[in-house]
């Protein structure tokens, strides 16, 4: 079975971007080694986020890196950093792997709608309903966010992208990221407030 990463290494010990995938298309097994230390745990988690179980997101993981191993010549650090190119081939490949599922609704539905991925401990029926009452009070207070600020949160703490990288993908300046998420992060915990 096919393990994600347990830590990732300090940036310090990262050597740049392009150099690594130049190894990397070179067939250095170490640097091979060195990106999925540094990029493995923040893919999986958004392929754990948006798959029905971990054994697909495990499948899609290693999908992942073999992608990465074969076209470490196709990437361009000026479109982005490592770490969003590599998730955003894992998220691509999930999507892939949703849509040949015949789960055509998830994907519209999109990771935030879905339930969080199974935890090894068994959860009380008590508990089982208290976190269902939770999501369900978060996905209403999502709703009524502006579109531009819902953006900007789910590819935050669903898909795990810094400020820049969202600004990046967006095309959206910086400043009105950080604006719109602070915005967003208000009203939602006006909403989210003591019951």
């Amino acid at each position: 079975m096919f393990q994600p990463p347990l830590t990732a290494p300090r940036t310090s010990d990262v050597p740049a971007d392009r150099d690594l995938l130049q190894q990397v298309a070179l067939g250095s097994g170490a640097a091979m080694r060195a990106v999925y230390s540094r990029c493995g745990a923040r893919a999986f988690a958004v392929v754990l986020r948006l798959l029905p179980t971990r054994a697909d997101a495990e499948e899609v993981l290693q999908e992942t890196f073999i992608e990465v191993w074969r076209r470490a010549r196709d990437f361009d650090p000026g479109r982005g950093g490592l770490e969003t190119w590599v998730t955003t081939i894992a998220r691509t490949r999930a999507i892939d792997r949703l849509r040949s599922m015949g789960t055509a609704a998830r994907v519209a539905e999109g990771a935030a709608h879905q339930p969080p991925p199974l935890s090894a401990t068994p959860v009380s029926p008590d508990d089982a309903t208290a976190h269902g009452q939770d999501r369900a009070r978060v996905r209403a207070a999502m709703v009524t966010l502006p579109s531009e600020q819902r953006e900007v949160v789910e590819l935050a703490y669903f898909e795990g992208l810094s400020q820049r990288e969202i600004a990046e993908r967006t095309g959206d300046p910086l400043g009105t990221v950080k604006t719109r998420a602070r915005l967003a992060l208000e009203k939602l915990a006006d909403l989210l407030g003591p019951e």
